[in-house]
């Protein structure tokens, strides 16, 4: 058997690399995407104070701390066994939502949009954001300014863009000022118009990418995320439901205080990321992880438009009605992971726009005061790449004795380890392997916009190195890329 090695992975948020095995007559036989880095935050919050974990847990990520953020104060939230005020709740929403924004814009313009516009072939020394920049500098100038209107909602309402600790058990700190709420509305006309013109362009890319359409993930999965109680598009509150790749919803109104009765997590040997999977299915061996009644299944973007019956705001389910019409369906190819991202950004935007005029948002009554009343709970939300948990087990100070943090990547591992396997079988022969290939199969994994560590980035390309590695062990081929 020979071995393929893409280590690192490039333009993704953390370090990882790709393993492609290749059999004795050079066909692609498996592939595996490994998370390389250890970080361990559940195992050092042990030991802190319940009040700290949202401003602790928010460092988990530079790019979606508002996510960790939430979790844990909706976790602190059922310690304390108070009902939050209805102002810090719709703060808490629109903060939300700015980060769905942000991190979104971030995915696809400044990701995965060198991919797609500048072409998986191009040059790879001007396939990233200064490429695109140069080729298309008012559609990259939009998509800067699209992530930076969701960071100025977050800098509104927590006074920083990165790590705010505004969120709290009990409810939130400040208000949204006035200043801030105009600010705020002057600033939607040009995102909604940027949104609009990226959904029109990439809908227009969509013939040139069938092959990727019909290669990137396409395959049967559960979709999982949280929905209101009529099946609404929902990002902060709700309940868990799961629907097959035919589109039936096969569990639903869960509470996600109970999600170890439907999750369970899987250890790799060769991966520091978890493989969570529906538990009523089971853990999918190799043979059957593309059947209909395996336990893999896909959060994110993706998922929570496959689960919801609507999302509530005109454009977007205009929008929502064509992707699936164009998805015959439910949506199984991960290649409309973007697709499904930009409309998450038009239909935030909408949701900002309707929720700006609510004036609880200038109320000063923001929070519930209450000692330690539970010993366990979990506080869920949906982050940008899927559904997000924070369990936690305290003592009678609020120190917490066990941390587990289920998080929305991990949810996609084995999604994403046959997406790699799908995009290899179909792109990849023998020992010759062409970099718009190696793109490709990196640009399955960016499909997902994994977030592995997201607290540190390096500007322009990372290097990638690939060996292809004989039967007997030996180097039949090695490529850098610097």
């Amino acid at each position: 058997m020979k071995k393929v090695i893409i280590d690192p992975v490039t333009r993704i948020e953390g370090h990882a690399k790709i393993s492609i095995y290749l059999d004795d007559t050079g066909q692609v036989s498996d592939a595996r995407f490994h998370v390389t880095e250890f970080r361990g935050f559940e195992k050092f919050c042990e030991g802190r104070p319940l009040w700290e974990m949202p401003g602790i847990t928010a460092r988990i990520c530079g790019i979606c701390p508002v996510s960790h953020l939430l979790a844990s104060a909706k976790a602190g939230d059922r310690i304390l066994a108070v009902t939050i005020p209805k102002a810090a709740e719709k703060l808490r929403r629109l903060m939300n939502l700015g980060q769905i924004i942000q991190s979104h814009a971030l995915s696809f313009f400044h990701l995965s949009a060198p991919d797609l516009l500048l072409g998986m072939d191009s040059d790879p020394e001007k396939r990233n954001i200064f490429g695109l920049i140069a080729a298309e500098p008012e559609f990259a100038r939009g998509g800067i300014r699209l992530r930076q209107f969701g960071q100025e909602i977050i800098e509104q309402l927590g006074g920083r863009k990165i790590h705010p600790s505004w969120a709290v058990p009990g409810g939130v700190r400040e208000p949204l000022s006035i200043e801030g709420r105009t600010h705020i509305q002057n600033r939607i006309p040009e995102v909604r118009t940027t949104i609009l013109d990226a959904l029109g362009r990439f809908k227009s890319l969509l013939d040139d990418y069938q092959k990727e359409v019909q290669t990137f993930g396409n395959f049967p999965t559960l979709f999982m995320g949280l929905v209101t109680p009529d099946g609404l598009w929902e990002n902060y509150y709700g309940y868990i439901r799961f629907v097959d790749s035919a589109g039936n919803i096969i569990a639903d109104k869960l509470d996600a205080t109970n999600y170890q009765e439907f999750i369970g997590e899987a250890v790799q040997p060769d991966s520091y990321l978890k493989s969570p999977y529906y538990r009523p299915l089971g853990y999918p061996n190799e043979s059957d992880y593309c059947r209909l009644d395996s336990g893999i299944y896909r959060v994110g973007p993706l998922a929570r438009l496959n689960i919801c019956s609507h999302i509530g705001t005109p454009l977007a389910d205009a929008e929502l009605k064509e992707f699936r019409d164009r998805g015959k369906g439910t949506v199984t190819s991960s290649f409309f992971y973007h697709y499904a991202r930009l409309i998450e950004i038009l239909a935030s935007i909408e949701r900002i726009e309707i929720l700006l005029d609510d004036p609880d948002l200038l109320s000063n009554r923001l929070r519930a005061d209450a000692g330690i009343n539970q010993l366990e709970a979990v506080g869920v939300s949906e982050a940008p790449r899927g559904t997000l948990f924070h369990h936690y087990k305290v003592d009678e100070n609020g120190l917490l004795q066990k941390v587990n943090l289920v998080i929305a990547t991990g949810q996609n591992n084995l999604a994403m380890n046959r997406t790699v396997a799908q995009i290899a079988r179909h792109f990849i022969h023998g020992s010759e392997i062409p970099e718009g290939m190696l793109n490709r199969v990196e640009a399955g994994i960016r499909a997902f916009d994994p977030c592995l560590s997201c607290s540190t980035h390096a500007a322009g390309q990372m290097p990638l190195h690939i060996q292809l590695v004989g039967i007997n062990g030996s180097i039949v081929n090695e490529i850098w890329r610097n």
